[in-house]
């Protein structure tokens, strides 16, 4: 038991620093890469807030996709929706005392979680059924599909089938924030799902999972298209005409 503890307690204070830094590197080179031409995908808005309001369609509602392709629009907003549903109701461990807000969305993380594992699939299937996806789907598209999948159903179980003491593991995850080491359940099942959440924080930020915030960073969004009004210059460039 206290291996597993000291064992789970460190490889979540590696992952945690895996995520943040590797996000953050991430991030950081992304805003210095150099956009010296003005490619909005049009039709583009041609003024800042409407810049923004597309950047929020975009993020809410996946209007791009929606437009390219229903079947894939219906299962990417399942599974991402989904998603945020279940991060809410799993934010209960680790904050005291839980929000209000949090309180609330307990119950329907529930069905986040189905939907999710309902969204996996059918982009899952996608890339077996559709020949143009199948032909530039790689190995590592159809891993990180399988370690979601996995998260997700043995979340699922362990609601409905496996039961793990949820006090206990709160514990656990509230005294790491004081490297106060709580005993954590020996439950295999707890164990394999807390591995995979680990995994998938390690390899975030390596994968084609760092969409997420490359998304605000993509000049054919976050460009507006006014380049008779506006003359654009890279930075880079900037500094060149100034020499």
């Amino acid at each position: 038991m206290a291996f597993l503890t000291t064992f789970y307690a460190f490889l979540f204070y590696f992952a945690a620093l895996v995520f943040v830094s590797g996000v953050l590197f991430k991030i950081t080179q992304y805003a210095r890469t150099p956009a010296p031409l003005k490619i909005p995908t049009t039709p583009a808005p041609t003024t800042t807030s409407g810049v923004v309001l597309r950047m929020m369609r975009e993020v809410v509602l996946f209007e791009s996709l929606f437009r390219g392709n229903k079947w894939t629009w219906i299962f990417g907003w399942m599974f991402h929706f989904g998603l945020l549903l279940v991060t809410l109701r799993h934010l209960r461990y680790f904050i005291e005392p839980v929000w209000f807000p949090i309180e609330l969305v307990q119950p329907f993380g529930i069905y986040g979680g189905m939907a999710m594992i309902v969204g996996l699939t059918g982009l899952w299937a996608r890339r077996f059924l559709v020949d143009r996806v199948r032909y530039i789907s790689a190995p590592s598209d159809h891993l990180i599909l399988a370690l979601l999948v996995l998260i997700g159903i043995s979340g699922l179980l362990m609601k409905f089938v496996f039961h793990s003491d949820i006090v206990e593991i709160k514990a656990f995850f509230m005294g790491l924030y004081a490297y106060d080491f709580q005993p954590l359940p020996s439950d295999p099942l707890l164990l394999l799902h807390l591995f995979l959440v680990a995994l998938l924080l390690i390899i975030f930020p390596y994968s084609k999972l760092l969409h997420a915030p490359g998304l605000f960073f993509s000049p054919t969004r976050n460009q507006a298209d006014n380049p008779r009004e506006v003359r654009h210059i890279a930075p880079w460039a900037q500094q060149l005409e100034q020499k």
